[in-house]
């Protein structure tokens, strides 16, 4: 139970962030944020406030954004509908309400054989189920429609639909989701060094000691730093480690500079198998750097250092040098999350940060349904002078919908396969 609610708490806030991005600069924009969903499926909770409904619903996994002219939004009403519309004060239809789950006493009846939503603002049918003849009502700017499950969005005139807005305020917008995954995860990692007490250095220093290792057995001390070993003159932990890794039960000549003095010791690393490969160590940890400096400066490195790692990764998939190993689905991610909330809180938050990363710079693969697919679309845009037809658009988003539900298939089935394989 503790790693399914930390597994919820860790995806919901890093989709909780993405899309905040979205929202917050589609505001920005002139773009009509119609719905702000926390958690996905049927509403449990709904309110509005300046043109944007904020819902809270059932299944607490991350959520949405939805903006008005998306390719997920609908602004149209079919004919056939049965509303009841209700009017202002200057007879233009406020609000059309669809749902049997709100009963509207102070409203029409109404069967809507023809409407539009985004230019002339009209809604035409008959009222009261007399079809002898065909009523034509103005609809106002920002009027609400009472979906078919109560919730209550604004209608998207054409001036607040995300094409209106310019070229670069699009981009933007699309784009902030992604950016505000890379700030969070900043964020996070200075955290982590915080609450770690400090962030592992490169210094050519001795950091913890394990009991009853060669290191320990030869009087090693925290704080030791390492000169030399077999002669060679070390600069950095990297370096000795790398170097006692080659000195597998072999008898290794160390020279330790401690407070000044020079010692020359003898140390055995003992064999230990690290990716299948038989390495030498000694038992002792990187030196960790408590100042306030490198706490802060550790959200930029860490971040830096995981998309190093994933851009690796995406290297290969453009070589072929690729396996689906290399990923991890919903089923890898929370075994993950096992495995870290194992390892308490400051492994949790590392944990938090390293998704964060992933989602940003996933988003940001140039795949139609994915944001970098619609960066890529703006700037095609750009360039042609014109907006690409929504039906090509469309199309196009929806074969990079389906790469993505194929590849996730693929993966969570690898991710299957390697947790029965254990």
């Amino acid at each position: 139970m503790k790693t399914i609610i930390i597994f919820i708490i860790i995806f919901g806030l890093l989709v909780l962030v993405h899309e905040f991005g979205h929202y917050y600069f589609a505001r920005k924009s002139g773009i009509l944020v119609r719905e702000f969903s926390i958690g996905m499926g049927p509403k449990l909770f709904a309110t509005r406030k300046n043109g944007t409904t904020y819902t809270i619903r059932w299944l607490p996994l991350g959520g949405y954004v939805r903006m008005a002219g998306a390719a997920d939004d609908e602004a149209e009403l079919d004919a056939g509908t049965m509303a009841t519309l209700i009017f202002d004060a200057n007879h233009k239809v406020q609000t059309i309400n669809t749902s049997d789950k709100i009963v509207s006493t102070d409203g029409i009846p109404f069967q809507i054989s023809k409407t539009d939503l985004e230019h002339e603002l009209y809604v035409e049918g008959y009222e009261n189920g007399d079809e002898s003849e065909l009523k034509h009502f103005a609809v106002n700017h920002d009027a609400t429609i009472i979906e078919k499950d109560g919730t209550e969005v604004q209608i998207a005139p054409i001036d607040v639909q995300f094409q209106s807005a310019s070229i670069p305020k699009r981009m933007i917008t699309n784009f902030a989701g992604p950016m505000n995954n890379f700030i969070f995860a900043i964020l996070v990692f200075i955290l982590f060094a915080f609450v770690r007490g400090g962030v592992p250095s490169n210094a050519n220093v001795v950091g913890q000691i394990v009991p009853n290792s060669p290191a320990a057995k030869a009087n090693v001390e925290t704080g030791d730093i390492i000169e030399k070993i077999q002669g060679h003159q070390v600069k950095s932990f990297t370096e000795a480690s790398t170097l006692i890794s080659k000195r597998a039960n072999k008898v290794t000549a160390v020279m330790i500079n401690r407070n000044g003095h020079r010692q020359n010791i003898q140390i055995t690393p003992k064999t230990v198998t690290v990716n299948k490969k038989k390495v030498g160590q000694i038992g002792i940890g990187q030196p960790v750097d408590t100042s306030v400096g490198a706490k802060v400066s550790y959200g930029w490195t860490g971040f830096v250092g995981i998309s190093s790692q994933i851009f690796q990764v995406l290297g290969k998939m453009l070589t072929g040098h690729f396996s689906l190993n290399q990923l991890a689905g919903p089923v890898g991610i929370y075994t993950m999350t096992s495995q870290f909330a194992a390892n308490g809180f400051a492994s949790i938050l590392y944990f938090l940060a390293y998704l964060s990363v992933n989602l940003g710079i996933i988003n940001l693969i140039p795949i139609p349904a994915l944001d970098g697919g619609k960066l890529i679309l703006n700037i095609i845009e750009g360039i042609r002078g014109k907006p690409i037809p929504q039906e090509k658009e469309a199309i196009v988003t929806l074969i990079g919908a389906g790469i993505l539900v194929l590849l996730m298939v693929a993966v969570t089935f690898n991710d299957f396969q390697r947790i029965f394989q254990r």
